[in-house]
């Protein structure tokens, strides 16, 4: 018997096309297979491995944080960061079930400068994006997450246009040359489109965003903190009866923007923000104060509010208006997301139908308490 004999050229065409279907399908899936739950895990944090990840409330997890060269714009990794690379994405993928692990790149710490020259140029973006390929692939990550906070000027969200559109271009690339499924591309945003941070106006490029990312994350937090030290805050209000300053706001004002809703990952802290009374009689959302309050700089994790509550035997309060919840002792005052407040929280974006939520950060949660309502909401 004979068998047919087919050129190969054809078998090479035939190949690519199987390729090139592969990753292009496992990508375009990617947003309608269901709600984005993701957590960030601080890479800095010693007593919360990330075998300690509860991976049964998530989909996605990410390495908080890898930052390039300053010159070179290239990611230079010694040994002691590859082997904690090595050891988040092989412990998550051996985890049931497997999340998908993002390297996050840059974050707050970084600041927005190293971004800002990055972008500024075609040789520098290709040298950061090959370079962050490269990292993704080797260490065996499913995706990569900008965290530029935040571009500061209308020129940044431009250069901020290009560096999207080349990273997926390189990334379908590699893709279709390597036959692997192509890398995910996300990045966490400001809370709102429009970013009017040092009163200068600029905002996202959301049409490129809905071509270039599988999503964002918009960090409905941190609307209140230290830097108000007059009067206390609800840092991650819902809802905000004075300001347009509120993670209602935010997400509608992403929506009026024309972001597709699937793209869009509604921020969730796992953290308070304290103060300081200057009564402590008075303590109602914008009680005045003083200075801030317990914990670093005025920052202090949910499960360590949880044990200051108890501890000091702490006033509780629900605010139904934003939607938020804190706690008094004393003059020490604590705004904060607890179970009732992100449960609601959810609800309203399961309802808005967008992409997901995400939590800042994963190590802040106390028993899981508040992660595994927020899940449990999203598929009642």
């Amino acid at each position: 018997m004979e068998f047919l004999k087919v050129p190969t050229t054809i078998l090479v065409i035939l190949s690519l096309s199987i390729c090139s279907f592969g990753t292009t399908s496992m990508n375009s899936m990617h947003s309608s297979v269901g709600p984005n739950k993701g957590a960030y895990w601080p890479s800095w944090t010693t007593n919360f491995p990330p075998s300690a990840i509860d991976t049964t409330l998530f989909t996605h997890v990410y390495y908080a944080f890898l930052s390039p060269s300053n010159i070179t714009f290239k990611f230079e990794i010694d040994y002691p960061i590859a082997l904690s690379l090595k050891n988040f994405t092989t412990t998550l993928h051996k985890k049931k079930p497997a999340v998908k692990t993002m390297l996050s790149i840059g974050g707050a710490a970084e600041g927005p400068k190293i971004f800002s020259r990055m972008a500024m140029s075609h040789e520098s973006r290709k040298s950061f994006i090959l370079s962050t390929i490269e990292v993704a692939r080797k260490f065996e990550f499913d995706g990569l997450d900008l965290d530029w906070e935040f571009p500061q000027t209308p020129v940044d969200m431009v250069n901020l246009r290009r560096l999207l559109h080349e990273w997926r271009a390189a990334v379908k690339k590699e893709a279709k040359e390597t036959c692997k499924p192509q890398i995910l591309l996300s990045a966490a945003t400001y809370y709102n489109p429009v970013v009017t941070l040092d009163d200068v106006y600029r905002k996202y490029p959301v049409t490129s965003i809905n071509k270039n990312l599988d999503w964002i994350n918009a960090m409905c937090y941190d609307y209140r903190g230290s830097w108000d030290k007059t009067a206390t805050g609800a840092q991650a209000a819902l809802y905000d009866p004075h300001s347009n300053i509120s993670t209602s706001y935010g997400l509608q004002a992403w929506i009026k923007a024309k972001i597709h809703k699937d793209k869009l990952v509604m921020g969730l802290p796992l953290y308070g923000r304290t103060w300081q009374l200057k009564d402590p009689n008075v303590y109602g959302i914008g009680a005045p104060a003083v200075d801030v309050g317990p914990g670093i700089e005025g920052q202090m994790p949910y499960v360590d509010v949880e044990k200051f509550n108890i501890q000091n035997n702490a006033i509780v309060v629900f605010d139904i208006s934003t939607v938020s919840t804190y706690s008094v002792a004393g003059t020490s005052w604590i705004g904060y997301d607890d179970v009732r407040s992100t449960e609601m929280k959810v609800a309203y974006a399961r309802e808005l139908e967008i992409g997901g939520y995400f939590f800042w950060a994963v190590n802040g949660d106390h028993e899981w308490k508040i992660s595994r309502q927020a899940s449990k909401t999203w598929t009642q």
